[in-house]
């Protein structure tokens, strides 16, 4: 009775690493497609060439997927028996999460810092400050007599 109910531990655990890693696996693909499609036209104005923008594309993909399949295997492991269902679908949901939270994570941290490439690479090309600079405009002549806008009447020191 003991080794069968060791072996029904053992059942649920690995169809809790199976249904993991399909869902993992599933999502790191269907994401890298998303994110390689959607991203050339970004890619393209950041480097300002197809080929290039081509060829970044193909090695952001390839490493999304060696970072992300690499966290899916490593946070794979579970070392506590799982007694339940119950408690496979709870360790399923923090193990999906913290592969969400992740992929999110790579999806940012790839938009900022090319965002950033973009604006520097734009910086480079100006040919002229973004913003004009300050400095004193010229006072339009007044008649002679007549004070200027804002200027005090003179004073006359007092008698002594």
């Amino acid at each position: 009775m003991n080794a069968f109910k060791k072996g029904v531990r053992m059942d649920i655990k690995v169809w809790m690493y199976v249904i993991y890693l399909a869902v993992s696996v599933g999502l790191t693909i269907w994401v890298a497609r998303a994110l390689a499609r959607n991203g050339q036209v970004f890619l393209e104005e950041v480097f300002a060439e197809e080929r290039l923008a081509r060829a970044v594309n193909s090695l952001l993909v390839v490493g999304f997927y060696l970072l992300n399949l690499g966290y899916v295997t490593v946070a794979m492991k579970h070392p506590d028996p799982v007694l339940s269902t119950s408690q496979a679908m709870e360790e399923l949901s923090l193990k999906i999460g913290l592969v969400l939270l992740v992929l999110g994570a790579l999806h940012f941290f790839n938009v900022f810092a090319l965002g950033r490439y973009r604006r520097n690479r734009l910086r480079q090309f100006a040919t002229h400050p973004p913003v004009a600079p300050v400095g004193r405009l010229p006072m339009p002549s007044a008649p002679h007599g007549a004070q200027p806008v804002g200027a005090h009447p003179p004073t006359t020191p007092p008698p002594r």
